[in-house]
């Protein structure tokens, strides 16, 4: 088992870490004001879920390989920026619909599941999030207390918790402001196209920077 003092300390560097918005809080909040809530939580999930494959690696070796490739680092994160300025344009071409969607909700169906998938991509193919379990995680382990890839993965899992748990207080007040601008279509095409645009900005920025959460 991990020390309680190592979980602590953890806990506190994941919290300082994951409640600064970064990339993964602007794809969500850009989700919240295109698809609204539900879809904005959604994407908080499929977010949350692909750190437990990238744990799950790191704590295997894989992730440190990864970390030190050039080429596959550069790939993974060329692949993620242009996978969420794909996300923005879409967005941007179908306000209409959302707009739509505020006046009558079954005027346009969503898959839940593919919102899910999309906040899955985005997630895995953020290099830098290898890179940061990479260098954090093993500060965190304790060599004499048991399994060193199980401590891992617990602590992997812990930073999830709270990454869904911060990321949806960010969902939720985008919320609240997409659901006043749902009053007028207009407003909410608006707005539907400024989701898109963050998350255009945000595939950009992932390219400059490479920005962790």
């Amino acid at each position: 088992m991990i020390p309680p003092e190592n979980l602590l300390a953890f806990v506190i560097a994941a919290f300082v870490l994951i409640v600064i918005p970064g990339p993964a809080v602007l794809f969500s909040v850009g989700r919240t004001l295109v698809l609204g809530r539900t879809g904005g939580l959604i994407s908080v999930a499929g977010v949350a879920l692909s750190l437990l494959p990238i744990v799950a690696l790191v704590a295997l070796g894989v992730g440190g390989i990864i970390a030190r490739s050039v080429p596959l680092f550069v790939a993974l994160k060329i692949i993620g920026a242009l996978y969420l300025v794909y996300l923005g344009v879409q967005a941007i071409r179908h306000r209409k619909n959302a707009a739509a969607e505020a006046i009558d909700p079954a005027t346009l169906p969503a898959s839940r599941g593919r919102q899910l998938t999309q906040g899955f991509v985005v997630g895995i193919t953020n290099p830098k999030t290898i890179a940061f379990f990479v260098a954090v995680l093993p500060q965190f382990v304790d060599l004499d207390a048991g399994s060193v890839p199980l401590q891992m993965l617990v602590l992997g899992a812990v930073f999830a918790v709270i990454g869904v748990a911060c990321d949806s207080i960010w969902v939720l007040a985008a919320s609240a402001a997409r659901a006043w601008f749902a009053r007028s279509p207009r407003r909410i095409e608006r707005l539907t196209a400024t989701g898109g645009g963050m998350m255009i900005g945000l595939g950009g920025l992932l390219l400059v920077t490479g920005a962790d959460h």
